[in-house]
């Protein structure tokens, strides 16, 4: 296989996800999900900084899909509604509810892919209300806010990874469910 196959590093994803949901987490080297892939550990490294990294390495994507919907928000938007098209941005990255659901197996078996997890989105909040804050929003506020819209959006893929359809459509049913009391 040449130095920088094509594909490797969704072969690598594929690979290590795989494994996890075989093995367990805790089980999985990096060279048995390198040997997986066909590729080497030289190859893995040049793609994720470890091997929790392959679950989380969408995260900046997301962060900054949600900060970018909120400060592109028209002024006459409440706080809420730019947080509400941040939390619909996010949605919009998001198709494969397969890979999703594998995803969110892997994680709910192992105590720090869990954590990992809850960190995501943490930070996802904290952008967001800086995001708002940005607009003039003041601090409670826009924390409480952004908080909500996160909350919102995990609802949301929580009933997708159930029930399927369509993400965007669970994410705004869970949005709806706030609006009467954010505006």
């Amino acid at each position: 296989m040449g130095r920088w196959a094509p594909g490797s590093q969704y072969r690598l994803a594929a690979a290590a996800l795989d494994l996890y949901l075989e093995q367990g987490y805790d089980d999985t080297t990096v060279a048995d999900i390198a040997a997986r892939a066909g590729v080497t550990e030289r190859t893995f490294y040049r793609y994720f900084g470890d091997k929790r990294e392959v679950l989380f390495s969408g995260s900046t994507a997301l962060q900054d899909a949600f900060v970018t919907a909120i400060a592109a928000a028209p002024d006459a938007d409440s706080a809420f509604a730019a947080a509400a098209r941040g939390a619909r941005a996010v949605a919009g990255l998001l198709d494969d509810l397969e890979y999703s659901r594998r995803r969110g197996r892997a994680i709910a078996a192992n105590d720090s892919l869990r954590e990992r997890e809850l960190l995501k989105m943490a930070t996802l909040e904290d952008a967001g209300a800086a995001a708002l804050r940005a607009r003039g929003v003041p601090e409670l506020a826009a924390a409480t806010i952004a908080d909500a819209a996160v909350g919102a959006f995990g609802r949301g893929f929580e009933v997708w990874l159930e029930r399927g359809g369509e993400l965007g459509e669970h994410v705004d049913a869970a949005l709806g469910v706030l609006a009467p009391l954010a505006d």
